[in-house]
């Protein structure tokens, strides 16, 4: 029993947002977005990524997303789910912040006012809309090479 206590007693992080677009990179190689290749027959995070907010815009929270495709990759059994996703935010997770798709393939990701998240091509009318919309907070995704 004191297992149980100490695993309900853990910090939970988050990586949702509210109302804010995560803009591409500084530094992406890319102005228009562009759909991730899979490598070596193997999806990567950004095929993950894309495939899952390309077929269902505003289905997932940020948090949902990561651990859906966290819990995909390690082929979590349904029975493990709400056990794994407690550990998994026991420590904190990098945000989308960190996701190719803003990194390097030239999307954007907007989270709305419930968190649901979607992709918006760099290049989009609405893209550039969220850009000028004062009331949507803005912030980068990561640099992919540190300044020296």
């Amino acid at each position: 029993m004191p297992f149980v206590v100490e695993f309900l007693n853990m910090k939970t992080h988050t990586t949702n947002y509210t109302n804010t677009l995560i803009e591409i990179a500084e530094d992406s190689p890319v102005s228009a977005s562009v759909i991730p290749v899979v490598k070596k027959d193997k999806k990567t995070i950004a095929n993950y990524q894309y495939e899952k907010l390309s077929k269902h815009p505003l289905k997932y929270t940020s948090d949902e997303l990561l651990f859906d495709i966290f819990a995909e990759r390690n082929n979590i059994s349904p029975s493990e789910l709400e056990e794994e996703k407690q550990n998994f935010f026991s420590k904190g997770q990098a945000c989308l912040r960190t996701s190719p798709l803003a990194k390097k393939n030239g999307f954007g990701i907007f989270h709305n006012q419930d968190s649901k998240v979607q992709l918006i091509p760099a290049e989009s009318e609405e893209y550039q809309k969220l850009l000028k919309d004062d009331s949507v907070k803005k912030i980068r995704a990561m640099k992919s090479k540190k300044n020296k």
